[in-house]
């Protein structure tokens, strides 16, 4: 278009292209006015839908890791969101659900985040992971653009409650605290707890859980102090390990002698032996370094936070020949419950049920409740403060926002390996784990 006009131009006489000038101006000034009128009718808000939403479709979309070292967690949460808005609608709209894969990988989620806020998603719904996390959260709290049910129970998602976040499940710092509750009951001590985290803002969030739990069960200065020294530690890495009783590995990679050093030098200077030792990382790493453990024949017994992924944990485990001294907490119902809402997942997930998709099938359902519920029009501002006054039993779970926090469900179930999966623990069984039957 333009070589056509340049070339019209050139083929008029100079004299008569100056007298033309006016009229083109005007001719210009009229379509300029006429593209302003134009352009602003269309993006008038009485006319314009919401972003994320048609007459017809509302657009989630979903950033987890699909391929890479961690991608079974990012693919089980897919199916559990899949199978829950399978054949649903939201005031009379199809849900239309687009997945981002970022390989757990900040730099990639942060590019993968954008695309999806370009694209004009509704709201971003089963996000996995905390150092994904933390650079996404920004960008989808300057777009306006809700995180909902993003499967990380990290502190950060929790203590932002200005922004638009919505929180399914229970915060690492609850299951900590459940899990070293139990652990004191059965007769351990502060001292007799050690732990291995992945080395960045996931692991850092379940130390500052444990640090905490241990506080307030009266755990020493100096102790402390030691998880203080870890915390507070920077760089890139961090060099974390070597500061107390704590190892650290590298997120997205297979090493784990590093950390199991980290915990038998500190063993070796203190004269104090691990004998519970808590776990924040994926199910890959973690399921490594128990069996790294236990081919050097160390008894300790292993905790896991929820995001290890209970079913790929246990495949690994049971791969390596582990069957038990391992326990982990869950923030769903167990896979044998015969809740309501379980038994509906598992029809409806079939062979791919499983501990993270009941999850995002949760979420989903959450999500959908919530959207439905909205009176009037159905914005993103309407959504979220529908949000804040929902209280509702999903299929035998509470979720309550009402109590002035983002976080749906208090859920935390501390559960052990058995040769039929996970089944709830109780004191009795970890101190018989312990030797202290």
């Amino acid at each position: 278009m333009t070589d056509r006009a340049e070339g019209r131009k050139d083929s008029v006489p100079l004299a008569r292209t100056h007298r033309q000038r006016p009229r083109q101006r005007w001719l210009r000034s009229s379509l300029a006015l006429s593209l302003c009128v134009l352009t602003a009718c269309q993006q008038s808000p009485k006319t314009r839908p919401p972003e994320g939403i048609t007459r017809n479709r509302i657009y989630l979309g979903s950033v987890l890791a699909l391929q890479g070292q961690e991608e079974a967690l990012g693919s089980h949460m897919k199916a559990g969101l899949e199978a829950a808005f399978e054949g649903e609608r939201v005031k009379q709209r199809q849900v239309r659900l687009d997945f981002e894969n970022d390989f757990y990988e900040p730099p990639t989620a942060k590019l993968a985040t954008q695309k999806l806020i370009d694209r004009g998603v509704f709201l971003t719904i089963g996000n996995v992971g905390t150092p994904t996390a933390e650079v996404t959260l920004p960008l989808l709290a300057d777009a306006g653009v809700p995180a909902v049910g993003f499967f990380t129970g990290a502190g950060l998602l929790r203590q932002n409650n200005d922004r638009p976040i919505v929180n399914y499940r229970s915060s690492y710092a609850q299951e900590l605290e459940v899990t070293i509750d139990i652990a004191l009951n059965a007769g351990l001590t502060p001292e007799d707890i050690c732990v291995y985290v992945q080395n960045d803002s996931y692991g850092m969030a379940g130390l500052a859980g444990l640090k905490a739990a241990l506080d307030r069960a009266g755990a020493s200065p100096e102790l402390l102090e030691t998880y203080d020294r870890v915390l507070n530690t920077t760089g890139d890495p961090p060099p974390r390990n070597n500061l107390g009783p704590v190892g650290v590995y590298q997120r997205n990679t297979p090493e784990v002698a590093p950390g199991y050093n980290s915990l038998k030098a500190w063993e070796q200077e203190t004269g104090q032996l691990c004998q519970f030792v808590v776990t924040g990382g994926s199910y890959s790493n973690v399921a490594r370094f128990v069996q790294h453990a236990r081919e050097r024949g160390e008894t300790w017994v292993v905790s896991a936070l929820s995001f290890t992924g209970g079913d790929d944990y246990r495949f690994d485990l049971e791969e390596y020949g582990v069957t038990d001294g391992i326990v982990m907490t869950q923030v769903v119902p167990l896979l044998n419950s015969d809740l309501p809402i379980v038994r509906e997942a598992r029809n409806a997930l079939g062979d791919e049920f499983g501990y993270v998709s009941l999850e995002g099938y949760i979420v989903g359902k959450m999500t959908l409740k919530i959207l439905n519920d909205v009176p009037g029009q159905l914005t993103r501002d309407s959504f979220m403060k529908q949000v804040a006054q929902s209280r509702f039993d999903l299929g035998g779970i509470e979720i309550d926002f009402t109590d002035n926090d983002n976080q749906g469900s208090d859920l935390v179930i501390v559960s052990y390996l058995t040769p039929d999966g996970f089944r709830e623990l109780e004191t009795t069984a970890l101190k018989a784990m312990l030797g202290q039957d």
